[in-house]
């Protein structure tokens, strides 16, 4: 794997959690997984996913605005211009964002890889919306000792 690095590389050493969804999400887990990122947003663990499906991608919107850390895995080359909304997030040390292969796009098989490494580099994983028929299917099997489900149970409702 060829990895390369942009921001906080610190953040490397803090507890970490996953976080990986699937492209088809019931409209009832997506509310919980904002209502997740909303909570997450306040706390102090580094949160890591891809934020490449639409889901992953609306819950790193709620994290940006909070104060939590973040890593970003890449499953393609590093930026060449680090969007605009991210640029704060690496000046001020809360963001690290990480390419896992040179690819100058995302594909399955890069994706695979680096939801693999995500999956290997964190100490928990909530993956939401796995099915057999699910890419994240044969990691939520091989990394099941790791799985943390989201749980409405101690978090504060979602406020539109």
């Amino acid at each position: 794997m060829n990895i390369s690095y942009l921001g906080n590389r610190d953040l490397l050493n803090l507890p970490k959690t996953a976080f990986l969804a699937s492209s088809t999400i019931p409209t009832d887990m997506v509310l919980r997984c904002y209502d997740w990122a909303q909570q997450a947003s306040r706390g102090n663990e580094c949160i890591v996913s891809g934020f490449s499906s639409h889901l992953e991608q609306r819950v790193l919107h709620f994290l940006i605005k909070g104060t939590c850390p973040i890593i970003i895995v890449l499953a393609r080359q590093m930026y060449k211009r680090v969007p605009d909304e991210l640029q704060p997030l690496l000046d001020n040390g809360r963001l690290l964002i990480i390419s896992t292969t040179p690819a100058s796009r995302q594909s399955r098989t890069t994706a695979y890889a680096r939801n693999h490494y995500i999956c290997e580099l964190v100490d928990k994983i909530n993956m939401v919306g796995v099915n057999e028929s699910s890419s994240l299917a044969p990691l939520q099997e091989n990394f099941s000792n790791k799985l943390h489900s989201i749980s409405l149970s101690d978090i504060p409702p979602y406020n539109l």
